[in-house]
């Protein structure tokens, strides 16, 4: 036999190479399911502190007094997050006090070209007083 034929039905070494074809792609598959795990918690976490500060704003006047105070307590509602209070913004419009959120996020892959994105979230809290103002009551 040839050591050609022989190289050809020797298998040793077979389940190393085979490790080696799938591991990256496995590698892969786990780092964007932790990517995304991240990204969806900090999205949460957003949509916990506008939905809790515009809740505040409207039934707490002695802790949310003001807008400043309405977005530091926005932002220690963000579920164990750091996320700057200057990422809120409050209003009062039609629908109540309205407190939203937009926060640039980036991803741990930035430094292989995967870019940011811009989490926004939203609430609108309903304020009685003015709707029974607006109505005339």
């Amino acid at each position: 036999m040839s050591a050609l034929s022989l190289f050809g039905k020797n298998r040793q070494g077979a389940t190393a190479v085979e490790f080696g074809f799938t591991a990256p792609m496995f590698m892969l598959l786990i780092w964007v399911m932790i990517e995304s795990g991240l990204a969806l918690w900090t999205q949460f976490g957003l949509q916990n502190g506008v939905e809790a500060a515009a809740r505040c704003a409207t039934v707490d006047s002695v802790t949310c007094p003001d807008a400043a105070a309405i977005q530091a307590y926005a932002a220690s509602n963000t579920l164990g997050m750091t996320i700057p209070a200057s990422a809120f913004s409050y209003s009062v419009i039609g629908c109540g006090d309205k407190v939203s959120a937009n926060y640039p996020y980036t991803f741990f892959t930035r430094y292989l070209g995967v870019p940011g994105i811009t989490l926004k979230a939203f609430s609108c809290y309903p304020d009685p007083r003015r709707a029974l103002t607006a109505m005339g009551g």
